[in-house]
């Protein structure tokens, strides 16, 4: 069968790969669309640092269950399609003896850690299985890096009493957008791309900021009062964003950086104490995939809008090089294999 590998940095091949077999308390699934996000086009690049090469990627999902092993549930049928999980947790950590499985210390996600799921048949625990009923093939492969923002706006403790920024309208920027709004919140959306910020409209957002040399304190000022945002939700993961958030945060205000900054972040730390802020990180998803999953049975959110491009397996390699040269052309690609 057919897998999209990434042999190196800048180099994608199509190859051929064994059929595998699902054994006890798994199912074997027939992929039908794998998202791409940052993440795989940091492998891309050779700056992810948790890959190894060669790597198989692929951990937004959305798939068809052909056969179940033993000791699967019967409303697990052939036939049926899926989105999952794509995430492992240890049961031991710190973190998952908290019940935060998100953050598991050993986390091995799809794609990333481990061989991911850009192949035309892969298997799963069916535990890690999400059944959506009504959701349409791109909607499936969607949920899971909206419930990446979902869970950032339940980090942030987002109310309706809230005014929520956040930073950079990526698909998990957007989830958090359509999750705070979900919430009641006034969101304020904030980007360099009008084309993504006009998306982030159509995904809740109340106002938008295009970033590209504006005073951003200004801005923020004059939408909030001179308070400033309740929450800042960061999805950019930059050095000067990363400041920005805690520069502009309400006093006793809640930070949530989800992006990660590529270099070392140089702070003015006296604003953690005298603004008493709240400075967060969030990780993956916890039990965000059935709220993604009913806020977008709702058909309120702009699935068309998001997805740029889709393409085959063959054409992956050239489009990862034309997103790399081009970032801001791009809301999400999807490879299909149907």
């Amino acid at each position: 069968m057919r897998a999209v590998q990434v042999d190196s940095p800048g180099n994608v091949r199509v190859i051929d790969v064994p059929v595998p077999t699902a054994g006890p308390g798994e199912v074997l699934l027939k992929t039908l669309v794998v998202g791409m996000c940052g993440t795989d086009l940091s492998t891309f690049r050779g700056k992810n640092p948790l890959v190894s090469y060669p790597r198989i990627p692929g951990h937004e999902i959305a798939a068809e269950i052909v056969s179940a092993g033993p000791d699967v549930p019967a409303h697990l049928t052939p036939g049926t399609k899926v989105t999952l999980s794509p995430y492992t947790s240890c049961g031991n950590c710190a973190s998952c003896r908290r019940g935060r499985v998100n953050a598991c210390q050993f986390n091995q996600t799809l794609g990333v850690q481990r061989e991911g799921a850009m192949k035309e048949f892969f298997t799963a625990p069916w535990q890690k299985i999400y059944v959506a009923e009504g959701l349409s093939v791109a909607q499936l492969s969607l949920v899971e890096p909206l419930s990446v923002g979902f869970h950032a706006a339940a980090r942030g403790r987002v109310t309706n009493g809230d005014t929520v920024a956040v930073m950079g309208c990526g698909v998990v920027g957007l989830g958090a957008i359509a999750a705070s709004a979900f919430r009641g919140a006034r969101v304020i959306a904030m980007d360099i791309d009008d084309r993504k910020l006009a998306v982030a409209r159509q995904a809740g957002a109340t106002e938008t900021l295009n970033t590209r040399g504006a005073n951003v304190h200004e801005a923020l000022s004059a939408l909030t009062e001179g308070l400033g945002p309740d929450v800042i939700i960061e999805a950019v993961g930059t050095p000067a964003t990363f400041r920005l958030a805690v520069d502009e945060v309400a006093y006793t205000g809640r930070v949530v950086y989800i992006g990660y900054a590529k270099e070392p972040v140089e702070y003015e730390t006296r604003l953690f104490v005298l603004k008493e802020l709240d400075i967060l990180g969030s990780r993956n998803a916890l039990n965000e995939f059935g709220e993604v999953i009913e806020a977008m049975r709702s058909g309120n959110f702009p699935v068309e809008a998001l997805i740029s491009k889709v393409v085959s397996p063959e054409e992956t390699g050239a489009i990862l090089q034309a997103w790399s040269e081009d970032p801001g052309a791009y809301v999400k690609v999807q490879v299909s294999f149907v």
